[in-house]
């Protein structure tokens, strides 16, 4: 097994307000690598969305191109505070004991994804629910300051072709 070491959204950068934790993790096991990815490996898009401070309009590269089941997710972070809604994305594999059967709205579920401080263990509800490709794409944010490298997820709506 292959094992590609990735950051959970972004690196070496400051966290964003929102609290995103930017060290290090492994891609999920069990990804299907996508066979015919809108956005190949290598290519460049411009980023539609602003999962963090300066991602909306920065140029992306992809890295990595994954089709998965996508999830929109509520929880109340496992070191307290105030409930997350709507996290957008966490994929199927970033969940415990997921299974072969992807989840539905409503939902109620174990994260094991480390995107943000507190969210590995916590439990979530499913807000959405959506079979697509995922990617991972590193990117120079609009408002300056280092390279993101590896930022694990950007659905295609949420590129464009340059």
């Amino acid at each position: 097994m292959l094992a590609v070491v990735l950051s959970a959204c972004g690196n070496d950068q400051a966290p964003a307000e929102s609290g995103q934790d930017h060290s290090s993790g492994e891609l999920p096991e069990g990804l299907k690598v996508a066979e015919n990815p809108k956005f190949p490996i290598g290519s460049q898009a411009v980023i539609l969305d602003n999962h963090m401070p300066g991602m909306k309009g920065a140029t992306a590269t992809i890295v990595g191109a994954y089709d998965t089941t996508v999830y929109a997710v509520s929880y109340v972070p496992t070191t307290g505070g105030e409930k997350v809604t709507n996290h957008k994305w966490v994929i199927h594999e970033e969940i415990e004991n997921a299974g072969d059967t992807p989840f539905s709205k409503g939902d109620e579920v174990t994260l094991m994804a480390n995107h943000m401080e507190g969210m590995s263990g916590a439990t979530a509800s499913i807000d959405s629910a959506e079979q697509m490709t995922v990617y991972v794409v590193d990117y120079t944010p609009t408002t300056g300051g280092d390279p993101v490298k590896n930022h694990m997820w950007v659905v295609e709506s949420e590129l464009s072709v340059e």
